[in-house]
């Protein structure tokens, strides 16, 4: 998958708690933020997490329920065929794309009846075969994420979508870290870009730190796509509330992505640009007459100073003045001009 534009997906998640006006909600805040996306999570809880299977540890902390287990948190954030669509009508109403992340062949196969025109697989997924073997035969550009991946199980995964259909150029490999929030020094961004040397694919940063810094600067790097969690209230229980931005936040983020992307849009040549060519001659210095210059007079550096404007001859040219003879007289810190010597 290529773009000119970073594409900026907007991570609701399970940010809506199962309640469908906070969905909505959570796309509103995506819309005004100016995300490309808005991505929603879709799972039934028992095709994805045994009855045994342990939280982890930042989601026992966020939820404040003393529940070890993830299958009933799960359960109650699921959305179903209505809400699904419900959802894809008020992305529609606030002009923003519908996005979801399926998490197992059965839920791929659903948001393919949706007419999603992206797929994106969530990190855990990367060691899944059967999950990568079904979105690859969609034939769909893929957005993957890479959280807890070795290289070598990226790059086997990326095996797996080729031989199963799927173009590199179709492929954006997101580097990802999946610790909820992800410490600073843990984010090693540099990988983003070592990736796609060896791949051969796209790039992008799927984000899990505090703050808004880390994706900004996934996109100097050359990042095609950003992804961040967002919330309405990062106190609200919930997995992943608490590493998640609020509207405002996802709303700076956005803009400093934005300015970022035409900052770095330039064609790398060192050159004035249109808007600073009007300062050049206001900033700039030229030859002034340090003292008062009489005609026969022979030019000494002591005669001479840089001065504001550079209107005149270049201080660049200050060895070329040296030495010449005055033919027309000049007061102190008048400008010198080539008519003035032999």
């Amino acid at each position: 998958m290529s773009t000119q534009k970073v594409l900026i997906i907007a991570e609701a998640g399970v940010n809506h708690n199962g309640d469908l006006e906070k969905a909505v909600e959570l796309i509103k805040v995506a819309s005004a933020a100016g995300a490309d996306f808005v991505k929603f999570q879709t799972f039934k809880a028992e095709n994805i997490v045994s009855r045994k299977a342990k939280k982890a540890a930042y989601q026992i902390q966020n939820m404040h329920d003393n529940e070890s287990l993830q299958f009933n948190m799960l359960k109650n954030l699921e959305l179903d065929d209505d809400a699904h669509h419900f959802l894809i009508e008020e992305c529609k109403k606030h002009d923003i794309a519908f996005l979801s992340t399926a998490f197992d062949v059965e839920g791929i196969d659903y948001l393919e009846t949706l007419g999603l025109s992206i797929f994106k697989s969530p990190s855990g997924e990367i060691t899944n075969r059967p999950y990568l073997e079904r979105i690859a035969s969609l034939g769909k550009p893929i957005i993957l994420s890479t959280g807890m991946a070795s290289f070598v199980e990226v790059e086997a995964a990326i095996q797996v979508l080729n031989e199963n259909g799927v173009k590199k150029d179709d492929i954006t490999v997101l580097h990802c870290n999946t610790e909820y929030p992800t410490p600073m020094k843990d984010v090693n961004l540099h990988a983003m870009n070592w990736m796609s040397e060896k791949l051969g694919v796209s790039i992008g940063y799927s984000d899990h730190t505090l703050g808004i810094e880390v994706p900004i600067a996934a996109t100097a790097l050359g990042a095609k796509v950003i992804e961040k969690h967002f919330t309405l209230d990062r106190t609200l229980p919930g997995p992943d509330h608490k590493a998640s931005l609020e509207p405002d936040e996802l709303k700076s983020m956005v803009l400093g992505i934005r300015n970022i992307e035409l900052a770095i849009s330039g064609d790398g040549i060192k050159k004035p640009t249109e808007s600073e060519k009007k300062n050049i001659e206001i900033a700039r210095k030229s030859i002034h007459a340090k003292r008062d210059l009489i005609i026969g007079q022979i030019i000494s550096e002591n005669d001479l100073i840089p001065l504001r404007p550079g209107s005149g001859i270049s201080p660049m040219e200050w060895n070329k003045v040296i030495g010449k003879r005055v033919t027309k007289s000049c007061n102190a810190f008048e400008l010198i001009t080539w008519d003035m010597f032999e």
